[in-house]
């Protein structure tokens, strides 16, 4: 398999250098100084300007060559000159230089790779590029393919116990689960599983890392795919890919499809204009018409994931369609901390490590915040030097992801940070005398991130989805 790369490579240059040959030979063909002329015209020069001829030579093949001293060549085909001794005697007379000469004539085979090889490079060409373009696969013309990547069941399985803070989603995903495994259970009693699942939250809330541990608790292939790897510049390309995809999922059922970010295809039709909008809308009608075509029978569930519900298409919302909406918000403090367990596993966690306080620590941060804060922790025990990741670890982490990283070098004068404390202080003071504000967690005076000189950090003592006049006020 390695040395099939080399020797299209050694083809390929065998041609760009054959190519060359040719096109030097042709270069230089067309570029010698000689000129056909009539035998009539060969005899009119030959009376009336007979001394512009420097010489005349009788080739083999019945072609005559004029050379004049001005530099110009001119050929005559008159075979019948060699066997016309007036002629040649009357040339003589006037003191021109005649004499014979082979004739370098090309063979076929030469003429026809002359003709051939270019033919052959650009075609050659073609498919190079063709096959470049297409990927690794080294098919051509796959611009139609879907791009969905597949995981095979126990390929990089997830479950729900990979899951954390989204356990209202995982109880609405369990019967999903139940279907596929057991799908004659619900059709005995005629029950109709929905044929899209929307799942809609946040950024980083865990949305396709449910619908991948919807896959691997049913044990079934997982096909993968954004919103925006369907529309391309060509018209018609989304539609095909659509189509392509639907039949795979059909080929491998019962799996599921994961649309991440749909709504790059699914918002709203008629809200622009231009080529780009058509496509994506022919490309969000065949979506429809797919979503309408299978059988949920089959076991094809197709899961889709947004943050912006409110500009998608109402045709993509509507039952039939995607008529199960699940929504995935920001883990509570219980949620933040199980989602730190879960990034915990692994990894050399020091004793004084309080998961408690980390997670009222981090209020607003969903799953992928969490993960990096738990990575930042790690990195930072690494460049330590230390054999286990402690709080200080974490706390300089979470300051990290909050307010950037320290500025230690940053020269400040000792005016300046007096008046940095004051400031800071004056903060803490007014949030502790203010009934309804915040309890202070840390100040700091250190230079942090891009513009911060110090900073005041205030949590909340809970969880709050309401906001109050007097807190807005406060």
């Amino acid at each position: 398999m390695n040395g099939k790369p080399n020797i299209i490579n050694l083809l390929f240059a065998i041609l760009i250098v054959l190519s060359l040959f040719w096109l030097a030979r042709f270069l230089y063909t067309e570029s010698s100084p000689i000129s056909r002329m009539s035998y009539s015209g060969f005899l009119k020069m030959l009376k009336e300007d007979s001394s512009m001829i420097a010489e005349i030579a009788l080739k083999d093949d019945g072609t005559v060559k004029v050379s004049t001293k001005d530099g110009r060549i001119y050929e005559i085909y008159a075979p019948w000159v060699l066997n016309d001794s007036d002629l040649i005697n009357e040339i003589s007379s006037k003191g021109i230089r005649i004499y014979g000469e082979k004739s370098v004539s090309s063979s076929v085979w030469v003429n026809i790779l002359g003709t051939l090889i270019p033919t052959f490079l650009i075609i050659f060409v073609w498919i190079f590029v063709m096959r470049t373009v297409s990927g690794r696969n080294n098919q051509a013309f796959t611009f139609t393919r879907s791009r969905a990547r597949m995981y095979k069941p126990g390929e990089k399985k997830v479950t729900f116990d990979d899951v954390g803070g989204a356990d209202e989603a995982i109880e609405e995903l369990k019967e999903v689960v139940e279907f596929l495994k057991n799908p004659s259970k619900f059709n005995k009693l005629g029950a109709r599983m929905p044929k899209g699942i929307l799942l809609v939250g946040p950024p980083g809330t865990g949305k396709t890392l449910l619908a991948r541990a919807v896959a691997g608790e049913a044990n079934v292939p997982f096909f993968h795919i954004s919103g925006s790897d369907f529309v391309e510049l060509f018209v018609g390309v989304g539609a095909a890919r659509v189509r392509d995809l639907f039949n795979q999922a059909k080929a491998n059922a019962p799996c599921i499809i994961f649309i991440d970010e749909i709504d790059a295809v699914g918002r709203h039709r008629g809200a622009g204009l231009g080529g780009g909008h058509d496509e994506r809308e022919q490309t969000l009608n065949q979506l429809l018409v797919e979503m309408d075509g299978f059988d949920v029978r089959e076991g094809i569930i197709v899961m889709a994931a947004t943050n912006r519900p409110d500009i998608l298409d109402p045709a993509l919302l509507r039952p039939g369609r995607f008529d199960k909406k699940v929504v995935v918000d920001p883990p509570d403090l219980r949620g933040r901390m199980k989602i730190l367990k879960i990034h915990m596993k692994g990894k050399p966690i020091a004793e004084d490590v309080n998961i408690e306080i980390l997670a009222k620590r981090t209020p607003g941060f969903v799953g992928a915040d969490l993960e990096n804060l738990v990575n930042e922790a790690a990195l930072l025990a690494a460049r330590e030097g230390r054999s286990k990741i402690t709080m200080k670890d974490f706390e300089e982490a979470i300051d990290r992801v909050i307010a950037g990283p320290a500025r230690k070098s940053k020269v400040i004068s000792p005016k300046e940070k007096r008046i940095i404390a004051y400031h800071e202080v004056g903060h803490a003071i007014v949030s502790t005398i203010l009934p309804n504000a915040d309890p202070v967690h840390r100040i700091s005076i250190i230079p942090r991130g891009y513009k911060a000189l110090g900073y005041t950090l205030q949590l909340p003592v809970e969880d709050k989805y309401l906001v109050t006049k007097n807190e807005i006020l406060d």
